[in-house]
């Protein structure tokens, strides 16, 4: 098969995929036309089918020290009895306060300019013989001369800012050798056609956890938000599928 041919299977392939990609999503859009995105039920966080459990390097599990004849438990704040979560299924409520805001300006020049000449002065005697080649004869003292000149420059400016602000319930997935805990949660809200979709996850130290049972986003290693929509405005906010792939394979 040709190298053509071959291009213009490809070409077909990736047409037709995303033809049948924009098929289901015209056939999910229509089905949603009178009560929009269904929200998606309460499920077992590892029952998820990405789910997978954390795996890092974990020191030596160490045993817990048991005091006899003590009421006071070890790690308790409470005298009585500690309202913090502390096993896999307990829920934690875990407070994001994020304001990120970056300036960077980058610019770059630069000039080069080379010049090279060269000579034929003695060339075993056979210098007269180039005029069998070149009628115009040979010029010695100017017989190779090279001179190349490159000039670049460049100019680049980011200005980004953002800020998220919510509350939200996480429920204990994991229990790390050390003690850590690994916290999962996730928000859907529907607002008439648009549905609002908020997920968290890291690990987290046990003593972090306030006595109202909270926890800020300063206090998570491993840290991932996932904040976005789908819905009536999130399609009409999207290019479609055609524009991607002209962006996508258009080279200039």
């Amino acid at each position: 098969m040709s190298i053509q041919m071959k291009l213009i299977t490809k070409i077909t392939m990736i047409l037709f995929l995303f033809t049948s990609l924009s098929a289901c999503n015209a056939i999910t859009r229509l089905s949603e036309l009178d009560t929009g995105p269904k929200v998606t039920p309460i499920s077992n966080p590892v029952g998820r089918p990405k789910y997978r459990p954390v795996s890092m390097p974990m020191p030596s599990p160490k045993s817990v020290l048991h005091k006899a004849n003590s009421l006071w438990r070890p790690g308790a704040r409470k005298f009585f009895r500690d309202q913090r979560a502390g096993q896999v299924g307990d829920i934690l409520t875990v407070k994001l306060s994020l304001e990120d805001s970056a300036a960077l300006k980058n610019k770059t020049t630069g000039a080069r300019d080379d010049t090279e000449d060269g000579d034929v002065t003695n060339l075993l005697g056979l210098e007269g013989e180039f005029t069998e080649f070149l009628p115009q004869g040979l010029n010695a003292a100017t017989a190779l001369s090279l001179g190349t000149k490159k000039s670049t420059s460049g100019d680049g400016a980011i200005d980004r800012s953002e800020k998220l602000a919510i509350t939200l319930a996480a429920v204990i997935t994991q229990v790390l050798p050390n003690g850590n805990f690994v916290i999962f949660a996730r928000q859907e809200l529907k607002v008439n056609f648009e549905m609002r979709e908020v997920m968290v996850t890291g690990i987290i130290r046990p003593e972090d956890i306030t006595s109202a049972n909270e926890i800020s986003h300063t206090k998570i290693a491993e840290m991932r938000v996932a904040y976005g929509g789908r819905g009536t405005l999130s399609d009409l906010q999207q290019p479609r599928y055609g524009h991607q792939l002209v962006d996508i394979i258009f080279p200039f």
